[in-house]
């Protein structure tokens, strides 16, 4: 077993007993000792590679203890990330999309200030099947009409496949997802939903930038009548259900297609099938960036933590032990500024959230 732990709590030191003002001075940088594990929350799809990173940040650094790393989705993570500083609250938050300018202010609000925004490569959101499933061919229309709580406006009604698309096999709508604060879902209504509803509707774009609220409840919404169903934040659970129920679709991150190549295969949206290639170069409609956040405020106070933001930069490359477990290497000069922002640890600019 490798040596890195997960766990839902730490046990605060006695050096933060007088609460949290306490544990605020420490994480500002008077107290290396405030704790002595880092603390990883955020996204299901970021999690595989971020315990790649701590088995090797522990086989280079024996003297450090485990890291604690927690599966809990991107939008529950940030709520823990920004609920504050010090050793009750986590450092790093994994994220399978970008923060939003409404999270960075809540964890302003908590005293959260100085967040290095990190992007460790890139992903996609995978539709796949099991191998002996109907080799289903989809458009970023077809998904909108079948997830969509309410295309064209009326509420979704559609039960087949054949329903939304006389092409298709008269077979149940079967996806099986991420939950609601998951990154992975949020991908795929700004990736996919969104596509397919300006596809079927062209005046949603023009909806989208005079009405944003509108634009999510007529595009984003997933319906919640059983066609959509929630398979929580274990994308290997989707997995084993695809191959119990050869008609069913399920969407997680590429890494774990790829992982699961045996067992599932990938289906083509808008006909370009969820590939490395494909994601790389941004024709595969489901490709997204992946991010770290990390407290600059807990960089002089947790042993270890640069280290660790260290060893991630050096595994992301296209040769790194990252990419053969599924992720897509970002661009070189993304690769650089990434390691720029470590290096010097700069902090994100909120201007350049939405």
């Amino acid at each position: 077993m490798s040596r890195f732990v997960l766990a839902l709590a730490l046990t605060l030191p006695l050096a933060c007993a007088g609460g949290l003002t306490a544990c605020v001075d420490q994480a500002a940088g008077g107290g290396a000792g405030s704790r002595e594990q880092i603390k990883v929350v955020g996204s299901s799809t970021v999690y595989p590679f971020t315990t790649i990173v701590a088995e090797q940040f522990l086989a280079n650094t024996p003297q450090a203890k485990p890291p604690v790393i927690e599966s809990t989705g991107t939008g529950a993570g940030m709520k823990l990330f920004c609920a504050g500083v010090g050793a009750g609250h986590p450092d790093i938050e994994d994220a399978s999309r970008r923060m939003k300018r409404s999270e960075y202010d809540q964890c302003a609000r908590h005293g959260v200030h100085g967040v290095l925004e990190i992007q460790i490569g890139i992903d996609g959101i995978a539709f796949a099947e099991a191998r002996n499933g109907g080799k289903m061919r989809l458009t970023t229309a077809d998904i909108y009409r079948a997830l969509a709580f309410a295309p064209l406006g009326r509420r979704n009604r559609a039960r087949t496949w054949r329903d939304v698309n006389p092409a298709l096999p008269a077979i149940p709508i079967q996806v099986y997802g991420p939950p609601a604060t998951s990154g992975t879902r949020d991908a795929l209504a700004e990736l996919i939903l969104a596509q397919g509803c300006a596809a079927v509707e062209p005046g949603m774009t023009a909806l989208r930038e005079r009405d944003h609220a509108a634009f999510e409840a007529r595009c984003l919404r997933v319906r919640e009548d059983g066609a959509y169903i929630d398979a929580g934040e274990n994308d290997n659970l989707i997995v084993q259900k695809l191959q119990s129920n050869p008609n069913a679709i399920g969407v997680f991150g590429y890494g774990y297609l790829e992982e699961n190549a045996r067992a599932v295969d990938g289906v083509a949206i808008d006909g370009v099938a969820p590939t490395y290639g494909t994601i790389a170069s941004g024709a595969y409609p489901g490709a997204r960036p992946l991010y770290l956040y990390v407290k600059k405020a807990h960089l002089n106070a947790i042993p270890g933590l640069r280290a660790f933001l260290a060893t991630y930069a050096r595994a992301w490359g296209r040769d790194g032990p990252l990419v053969k477990r599924g992720l897509i290497a970002a661009p070189a000069a993304v690769q650089a500024r990434s390691a720029a922002i470590v290096a010097r640890e700069t902090p994100l600019d909120p201007a350049a959230l939405d």
